[in-house]
C-alpha cells in the first residue's frame, strides 16, 4: 500500500507521472468516451500534460491520481466532441455559403483548391479577416467591433489579403 500511494505520487522513474495502470484506464474511458483510437495517445500526453502543470504550478498531487485522471480523461472526450461539432457546423455553414448554381466541374475544383492554398498562405490576422469579411459576410464595421481593432485596420488587412490572394491566383495561373 505505502509503495503504491508512493509510486501515485512520484511516478516511475523517468519521470511519468502515470504508470502503467493508470494509463490504461485513461486510454478506457478515453475511448469509451468516442475517442478515435487514433488520437488515443494524444488524449493520454494530455492528462499527464496537466497532472504536470498541476504540480508545477505548486499544487500537490490529487489524493486519487487515478480517479483524477479518468475525470479528466472523460472531460477530454467532452472536448474532442465538442471540437468534432463545431468542425461540422462550420463545414456545413461554409458548404451552404456556395451558391447553388456554382458550377461542381474541374474549373470549379481547382479554383477552390487554389484559394485555400492561398488562404493558407496569408499571416492570420488578413485571413480571418478575409474569412470573416467574405465567407461570413460581415461589413467591416462589425468586423471591426467583433476584433476591437479600428475599421481603418480592418480595410487595411482586406485590401492586403485581397491583393495577396489576387497574386497567388495568377501566380497559379487560375484566374
Amino acid at each position: 500500500m505505502l509503495r503504491r500511494k508512493a509510486r501515485r505520487v512520484e511516478g516511475d522513474q523517468h519521470g511519468d507521472p502515470l504508470d502503467a495502470d493508470q494509463e490504461r484506464r485513461v486510454r478506457a474511458v478515453l475511448a469509451l468516451g468516442g475517442v478515435p483510437q487514433a488520437d488515443l495517445p494524444d488524449g493520454v500526453q494530455q492528462v499527464r500534460l496537466r497532472l504536470l502543470e498541476r504540480a508545477a504550478g505548486g499544487r500537490e498531487a490529487p489524493r486519487d491520481v487515478s480517479a483524477w485522471a479518468a475525470v479528466v480523461a472523460s472531460n477530454l472526450a467532452m472536448d474532442w466532441h465538442r471540437a468534432k461539432r463545431r468542425q461540422e457546423r462550420l463545414g456545413e455553414r461554409l458548404a451552404a455559403l456556395r451558391r447553388p448554381d456554382d458550377a461542381v466541374g474541374d474549373d470549379s475544383s481547382l479554383l477552390s483548391a487554389a484559394v485555400a492554398r492561398g488562404l493558407d498562405e496569408l499571416p492570420d490576422a488578413q485571413r480571418q479577416i478575409l474569412v470573416l469579411r467574405f465567407y461570413a459576410d460581415l461589413p467591416v464595421r462589425g468586423i471591426a467591433e467583433r476584433l476591437g481593432i479600428p475599421e481603418g485596420t480592418v480595410k487595411s488587412r482586406l485590401h492586403t489579403a485581397v491583393r495577396a490572394l489576387r497574386a497567388r491566383l495568377h501566380e497559379d495561373e487560375v484566374v
